[in-house]
């Protein structure tokens, strides 16, 4: 396919993919700061960790998002509305460069909310979207994974879901030793080096047991199929709805419509906001390549580091 063409169609695909992002979750490893404050607006720099996420799907060509939302998360639905009062304010004190972002983040997508009701895991969470959704091919976004803008992730796995009509998840090769804080997939070669077929998926194993060390992190490109599937998926690790699980039915049951799974190995940046230190991790790392902050940072780390 001529590159103009496959332009079109990559554009034409993403535009009617909608994008889910689970953000019901208590965020209790932050606490106190996550008392009364959701953990997906938490600052990474000057931006809230679900501003980035959304951004990039925006940025992938998807207009349309839905936020699975839990109780006092109201401040999600207010940091992505209009604020007429302080807009006003920046654009009366002609400070045009905080008016833009603010606006900006605004004007990033159409961004519907639901509540989860009852927190009953991942899986659930995404079964809520059902409604909005549709009969479609949808995008699955966790916050807790922030992708560099640098390194996108998500074209090549909707190109690869128009390619193969399956279920496509993001992998990531890691450490043995780090394998149990993710699922982990048993996986099959294909043609590209960057795709790989997933045969299995176990939630969170002892490395011992993981069928290898190639862990799914926060980006999914799921058909609808997966909707029936999670109908009917019991409560797993944790008694917990998991969504690997409801994976784990299509990666074995490739039949028909919408079945099977495939993963892309994702080589880049990626940032997890959802552990303590890495969140931590995260804002130096990002700080330093900014060009407003890194040129003054980078020589006082290199000072402070000296220092330890």
């Amino acid at each position: 396919m001529p590159e103009a063409a496959f332009g079109r169609v990559f554009a034409m695909s993403s535009k009617r993919m909608k994008a889910v992002i689970p953000a019901a979750g208590l965020g209790t490893r932050f606490l106190p700061a996550t008392k009364a404050m959701p953990k997906e607006m938490l600052p990474v720099v000057d931006k809230p960790a679900i501003q980035y996420v959304v951004e990039e799907a925006a940025a992938a060509g998807i207009d349309d998002i839905l936020v699975i939302i839990g109780r006092n998360k109201n401040a999600i639905s207010n940091h992505f509305d209009a604020m007429p009062e302080l807009e006003g304010k920046l654009k009366d004190k002609g400070d045009d460069d905080r008016l833009r972002r603010v606006i900006e983040s605004s004007d990033l997508a159409d961004i519907h909310f639901v509540r989860q009701g009852e927190p009953k895991g991942l899986g659930h969470a995404v079964l809520r979207a059902r409604t909005h959704v549709g009969d479609a091919p949808f995008v699955v976004m966790l916050g807790d994974d922030l992708i560099d803008e640098r390194d996108p992730l998500l074209p090549k796995m909707i190109e690869e879901y128009e390619k193969r009509g399956a279920s496509v998840v993001a992998l990531m090769e890691v450490d043995p030793s780090m394998i149990h804080m993710y699922g982990a997939a048993a996986v099959e070669v294909t043609d590209d080096p960057d795709v790989l077929r997933v045969t299995g998926l176990v939630e969170k194993p002892k490395s011992e047991e993981a069928p290898s060390n190639y862990a799914v992190i926060g980006r999914y490109v799921l058909t609808p199929r997966v909707f029936d599937v999670l109908e009917h998926t019991a409560p797993g690790k944790g008694g917990e709805i998991q969504l690997t699980d409801a994976l784990q039915e299509l990666a074995t049951d490739a039949d028909g419509e919408g079945g099977g799974v495939y993963g892309v190995v994702f080589r880049g940046r990626r940032y997890d906001t959802g552990d303590r230190v890495d969140y931590i991790k995260a804002i130096v790392q990002l700080a330093v390549d900014r060009e407003d902050l890194g040129l003054e940072l980078r020589p006082w780390f290199k000072e402070f580091a000296a220092g330890l």
